[in-house]
């Protein structure tokens, strides 16, 4: 897929988001935060659900843990703009409670088709949401600072940048992870 043809679907699938009432969070939505970044990129970052910032300027991780998620990129030496950033709900729920099964299954078709148009090779999961909307059936715990191989792509699984806002422990957690991941992508460069 040419790049001309990927921002044509791309627009498409904007204007879909952002008249979509498959649940009740577009009711109290800014904006709907749709994703950002290169469409020929190699990584994928997938992210939970926008929050308060995000939901008012549009653009995904804006407010602290977007800062957060910056410095961590910078040890994994990433580049913000190298890269595809989503999540897997579109609009903001109230109080940034966690998405329901309702909410992530009427907004899934969208990150669906956000992958198919970026076709990455990997994806970088931040947190318990992402990483169960990829692998159901298995916990973070299990797989938080791995690189994991399926259907030909390959995740990488850690903790979201909100947990090391709230938490210390868990910034350094988030720290070690970002550093194994520059290194488990030099070993395959």
């Amino acid at each position: 897929m040419g790049k001309k043809s990927k921002k044509t679907i791309l627009s498409k699938l904007i204007k879909q988001i952002k008249n979509c009432k498959k649940c009740n969070l577009h009711k109290t939505r800014t904006n709907p935060v749709i994703g950002f970044g290169n469409l020929d990129t190699r990584i994928m970052i997938c992210g939970e659900a926008p929050g308060r910032e995000e939901d008012l300027k549009g653009f995904p991780f804006t407010g602290r843990a977007g800062k957060l998620l910056d410095r961590l990129f910078v040890l994994a030496d990433l580049k913000r703009e190298n890269m595809y950033i989503a999540n897997i709900l579109k609009c903001r729920p109230p109080k940034n409670r966690k998405p329901t099964l309702k909410e992530i299954r009427a907004c899934l078709p969208y990150l669906k088709k956000q992958i198919e148009i970026i076709n990455p090779e990997k994806f970088i999961l931040l947190g318990e949401v992402a990483f169960k909307v990829f692998f159901p059936e298995k916990k973070l715990k299990d797989f938080r600072g791995k690189l994991v191989k399926k259907d030909g792509k390959e995740y990488f699984i850690t903790y979201h940048p909100a947990a090391g806002v709230r938490f210390q422990k868990n910034k350094r957690i988030l720290e070690r992870d970002f550093r194994k991941f520059k290194f488990e992508n030099e070993k395959r460069v």
